[in-house]
């Protein structure tokens, strides 16, 4: 008796770009693509169609959307656009005229729909017996997850186009958020990294309406959301911060152990001037004060943050100004970016004198060596210390993780040297024996 082999399931490749926020949008991408049937390829030549989730953000990463959209389409030929440069789509036509579909971020359902178009679902398929995670498909390791709380933001800083890709900000409900991360630490996840474009917004857009989780009563804001998170006894930490002034309520969380005492915040400037001119809160001095006290009630407190150097009008004095408060702020993680106008931004339209290209360079190597010299001195102090390691990586030389002071593919690492007995996802006590600018090296206790 012969038997007619069951069709294939149509496939599907996908290219993420971006930031953990566009990581998120993937995963929901995916994670409907699955459910209805389709398997997700890891090669062009595999795949019926091929998805670029791109980034639009500054001009170095449309241009690199471009370059992938543009090697999806030799290597492929059938190419949905979706993501934070889909807005631009008269900009990726004239670049590449042949994609199918172009959507901007946030549309799951437009990309869903463009896919279908392209390549069918199996007209059998059984949505009941998909091998579906419940937490929903992801792209991190297994030990990580991020959670993103809200989309949009109300924000109008000058150098920034993201309100006008991604709107304003719109909280998901607090019972949505906190069932996904209950999914997601029953499927293993360890740590959790809370983001959106202005995590401590969270919730003003509807006025910090009370939610349901688990019959509680639960607010739709930052401070009892972290308090909820907490009682699922993984790390949770906090991205993307700005520093209203209820982030106070949160440091006593951290001094207790309940979220890590971590804070990415993105300060970009210090000088008052400069910060008026990227229409970002001008206060540096009341900064200084908080964080200040901040590190009197939890001495652990990590603060990351990113600048910019080289905005339009930035003097000499601006910069050295900025020197003077990271010697003051004493941050633990700092990244820097030399300006670059982004299309559509209004500070392109500022009466500001441009600074060079060779200023802005020269200025970004003293802020590296400058800031490089306050982390590598914060760092010496923790050797000798203990400190909880989260594996992420293992091989023959040893294990290499991070602790609370560490985000996933921004910050430093731990290496363990004697850390060949883990696997990924372990989480250990350590000793820290050496240090350098970024990273830390450590022995099982």
């Amino acid at each position: 008796m012969s038997t007619t082999p069951a069709p294939a399931n149509p496939k599907v490749g996908f290219v993420s770009l971006g930031c953990p926020k566009a990581l998120v949008d993937s995963e929901r991408i995916l994670t409907q693509l699955r459910m209805e049937g389709y398997d997700v390829v890891s090669t062009y030549q595999d795949a019926d169609v091929v998805v670029v989730n791109t980034c639009g953000f500054i001009d170095s990463a449309k241009a690199e959307s471009l370059e992938v959209i543009g090697e999806a389409i030799k290597e492929n030929g059938k190419v949905i656009v979706t993501g934070c440069m889909g807005v631009e789509e008269g900009n990726i036509r004239n670049v590449h005229p042949s994609v199918l579909s172009v959507t901007g971020p946030q549309q799951y359902e437009q990309v869903v729909n463009a896919v279908h178009e392209v390549v069918p679902p199996r007209k059998d398929h059984n949505p009941l017996i998909d091998l579906v995670p419940p937490q929903g498909i992801k792209l991190t390791p297994r030990h990580y997850a991020y959670l993103k709380i809200s989309e949009g933001c109300n924000h109008s800083c000058s150098f920034c186009i993201i309100p006008s890709m991604r709107g304003k900000l719109v909280s998901r409900p607090v019972g949505d958020v906190l069932d996904e991360a209950q999914r997601l630490v029953k499927s293993g996840v360890k740590e959790l990294l809370v983001i959106s474009q202005d995590t401590s917004a969270y919730g003003v857009d509807v006025k910090y309406r009370t939610g349901f989780w688990n019959g509680v009563p639960v607010k739709t804001r930052m401070t009892e959301l972290c308090e909820a998170l907490s009682s699922l006894g993984v790390w949770v930490r906090l991205h993307y911060v700005y520093p209203y002034p209820h982030v106070d309520e949160l440091i006593p969380l951290m001094a207790a152990g309940k979220i890590l005492p971590y804070l990415d915040i993105p300060f970009q400037h210090a000088s008052p001037k400069v910060l008026k001119s990227m229409k970002r809160p001008a206060f540096e001095d009341k900064t200084l004060a908080r964080i200040k006290n901040w590190r009197e009630i939890c001495p652990d407190l990590i603060i990351r943050s990113t600048f910019i150097v080289g905005f339009p009008g930035e003097t000499e004095e601006d910069f050295q100004y900025l020197l003077n408060w990271l010697t003051e702020a004493q941050l633990d993680r700092v990244g820097c970016f030399q300006y670059s106008p982004v299309e559509g931004a209004p500070a392109n339209d500022l009466d500001l004198e441009i600074v060079p290209d060779d200023v802005k360079q020269d200025r970004w190597d003293r802020f590296m060596a400058h800031q490089q010299a306050i982390s590598s001195a914060r760092l010496q102090m923790r050797i000798g210390r203990e400190i909880e390691v989260l594996v992420d990586e293992v091989d023959e030389q040893g294990a290499v993780g991070r602790c609370f002071f560490d985000a996933p593919e921004i910050d430093g690492n731990v290496f363990i040297d004697n850390g060949s007995n883990l696997k990924p996802g372990d989480k250990v006590w350590c000793k820290v024996t050496d240090a350098d600018e970024y990273d830390l090296w450590a022995e099982q206790i």
